[in-house]
């Protein structure tokens, strides 16, 4: 198969993009931007003139100079670079070491010479040593594994201009993988963590991150026990991460043996308490009966619980803790358990930040045209979206906040907003009974020196919740993402959810006391054993929380107004009609209430309108489900030709799914449903070049 066509951004001042990628190395967190290639092009009917082009890249071989350079030579081949009336003179290849907080350099001279380099945060040039480019290779290999798109678009229209490859395609390139990975396992931790760690350790942070997600696409599973077989034996804290690929592999039995001798050396590992508890939570969801169901949450409640108490401070703990509890439906120990996680500021990836290009080019492939692919870009931007749609806020939830809010949404699907309510009402102290318990001590005599800011939180389940209310407060003040803040206009909406036609109602909630005017007031209040008493078995609601129930509150609203009046539409043999955008967030908002027939209603009218990638990966989810080869055969090659057509070659998301029906279907039956979608072959081809992969690591079901 061809490569994917090369973008090309035109700078407005030479060498600006370098300029710029120097200037912010010191601001970047984890595993930098992804690759930026700057190429000098000279005009061949006016040599004197040159122009500076660049676009971005993952998945090359970063493993020394040579191979950095090689790439850069690929881009002076006439189906890339060269043009009767311009040629490639000149190139720069930035690759970020994470590790060492260098940017990697290699300066090639067509025809010429090789440099190769590195730059520090300051802009000062150092030498590459054999070290750095095994540190600087495998971080490569984890940013193409974290900047790859999931089938769904959103990755790649966050930047502008990044071709995408698959950094490990056969046996051999993932030895040389494994091996750097193994020589640097015990220095991952200096390459942060995804957003819901707070302190990245052995076991928690992108370089585990990055080997499980390729486990996970690939299969390779004997790999992984291989590698985290050596690994234990320096370190006790691996078994979590053997565990995990065991349980991958369906080595069941063999995973919780090894989670079991581990705790007895080393009990108080909250990733493997975690890891135990998440097993156990699992197998209740699929037990035969409703006792062996409780008893199996019971083990995985003592579990949560006491990872809870190895690591308080960490999100995870505690959001496992809350699951536990919904899954045992016991809806008050969930709310207070929720309410109690520390929540993290989301930090997104390091993503490339360049001047305004003075020109962009976005070449397209002949083996990329489908006529229903090819009128997405421009119809979308030309749709009318209703406002009230554009504003729902839960869409933009990330990191600790986005697994809160879904936490809280499964409760929701479980028993119903009103249920939800009372019980938030019954576990939290409410602003209307507080401002009437005030006015009646104002009645009371003498001042008791307890307040309820102290006495009022004794009512707490076992195990206590971690931390206070202060200290909580201060972190999430200093937050600069949406969740903690106010709700603002939500507090104006009408009581009804239906506008026009539709006539559903739903409750709004009211606002939980807010923690800080308790502090403020707590020493001067007068409180009596009466009032105490009153309050002592109830919790006040963090702010955020608070704010999730206002969030949730609209999400249901609109859901509702759309479902109220889509009923009103049918009964009137009416044509309920959509732009494709609505009909793309509708679809997300009902995925999001765990509303799952709905939302895959809402997808197909979107991809009857136009095609987009989002409705049909969400589309896809459904297919899989229902165990639909033809139906996902189709999805999986649109969403394929979508991705190569914006210069990506490889998804790990579509990449998994294909070996997943490869291994249930067999190679030669999935070969056989492409070919039979009559459609053009450049375009099939690649979708055979994912299963190609499958065959080439040997997956299940290849050899049939």
């Amino acid at each position: 198969m061809p490569a994917p066509a090369v973008p090309e951004i035109y700078e407005e001042v030479l060498h600006e993009s370098i300029d710029t990628r120097t200037e912010t190395l010191v601001s970047l967190r984890e595993l930098g931007p992804p690759d930026l290639v700057h190429l000098l092009k000279q005009n061949l009917k006016s040599p004197v003139r040159s122009t500076g082009v660049y676009h971005h890249v993952t998945g090359v071989d970063a493993s020394s100079s040579a191979s950095l350079a090689a790439y850069i030579n690929t881009l002076t081949y006439k189906e890339h670079g060269q043009t009767p009336t311009s040629k490639i003179f000149e190139g720069i290849y930035c690759c970020y070491n994470a590790f060492s907080r260098l940017d990697m350099r290699v300066h090639v001279t067509i025809p010429g010479t090789v440099e190769a380099f590195c730059v520090d945060e300051r802009g000062e040039k150092r030498k590459a040593t054999d070290e750095l480019w095994l540190e600087t290779y495998l971080c490569s290999v984890l940013r193409a594994y974290s900047y790859a798109d999931d089938g769904s678009g959103e990755t790649i229209r966050k930047i502008m201009g990044v071709r995408r490859f698959n950094p490990v395609t056969n046996t051999e390139t993932e030895h040389r993988f494994l091996s750097a990975a193994e020589t640097l396992f015990f220095r991952g931790w200096q390459l942060g963590s995804d957003s819901i760690v707070q302190v990245p350790n052995n076991v928690s942070n992108h370089l585990t991150s990055g080997l499980l997600k390729y486990f996970h696409t690939t299969g390779r599973f004997t790999s992984a026990i291989n590698l985290f077989e050596k690994l234990r034996t320096q370190n006790v804290e691996v078994s979590s991460l053997l565990a995990k690929v065991l349980f991958m592999g369906n080595e069941e039995v063999q995973g919780v043996r090894v989670l079991y001798h581990a705790l007895k050396e080393s009990s108080m590992d909250y990733v493997m308490l975690d890891t135990q508890a998440e097993f156990l939570i699992k197998k209740a969801m699929i037990a035969d009966t409703p006792t062996q169901k409780e008893n199996i949450l019971k083990m995985a409640l003592g579990c949560a619980d006491r990872s809870t108490i190895a690591a308080p401070s960490e999100f995870s703990t505690w959001a496992r803790l809350a699951q536990v509890y919904v899954a045992l439906e016991d809806w008050e120990n969930a709310l207070t358990i929720l309410n109690s996680c520390p929540m993290f500021t989301y930090q997104d990836k390091d993503a490339p930040i360049m001047p305004e290009p003075k020109e962009v080019y976005l070449p397209t492939l002949p083996e990329t045209r489908l006529d229903e692919i090819d009128s997405e870009p421009e119809s979308r931007f030309s749709e009318q979206v209703d406002p009230s749609l554009l504003n729902v806020r839960a869409a933009n939830y990330r990191g600790t906040f986005k697994l809160a809010y879904n936490i809280l949404t499964e409760m929701t699907a479980k028993i119903g907003w009103d249920q939800l309510l009372k019980i938030r009402s019954s576990v939290f102290v409410m602003e209307d009974e507080y401002r009437s318990d005030r006015q009646d001590d104002a009645s009371h005599g003498p001042a008791s020196k307890r307040n309820p800011s102290t006495d009022g939180l004794r009512g707490s389940p076992e195990p206590s919740t971690n931390g206070d209310h202060e200290t909580k407060e201060r972190e999430i003040e200093k937050s600069d993402v949406k969740p903690e803040e106010e709700p603002g206009e939500s507090g104006n909406m009408p009581n009804t959810v239906a506008s026009g036609n539709g006539d559903g109602t739903l409750e709004k909630p009211t606002h939980t006391i807010d923690p800080g005017e308790v502090k403020a007031d707590g020493d001067t209040t007068a409180t009596t054993d009466e009032h105490l008493s009153r309050l002592n078995n109830k919790r006040l609601c963090e702010r955020w929380l608070d704010s999730l129930f206002m969030v949730l509150y609209e999400d249901l609203r609109v859901y509702t107004i759309w479902r109220t009046q889509m009923a009103q539409y049918r009964a009137q043999s009416m044509q309920y009609t959509k732009s494709a955008e609505e009909w793309e967030i509708l679809g997300a908002l009902a995925e999001r209430l765990q509303h799952h027939d709905e939302a895959a209603e809402a997808y197909r009218a979107c991809l009857a309108a136009r095609f987009s990638p989002k409705a049909l990966s969400g589309i896809l989810r459904a297919f899989q489900k229902e165990k639909n080869i033809d139906d996902t055969v189709r999805a999986v090659i649109r969403l394929v030709t979508w991705q190569y057509r914006w210069y990506s070659e490889f998804s790990p998301e579509l990449l998994h799914t294909i070996r997943v029906l490869i291994e249930e279907q067999g190679a030669v039956k999935v070969r056989s449903h492409i070919q039979s979608t009559k459609l053009p072959q450049p375009v099939l081809d690649l979708t055979h070049l994912y299963a190609s992969l499958c065959a080439a690591f040997r997956s299940s079901g290849t050899d049939g």
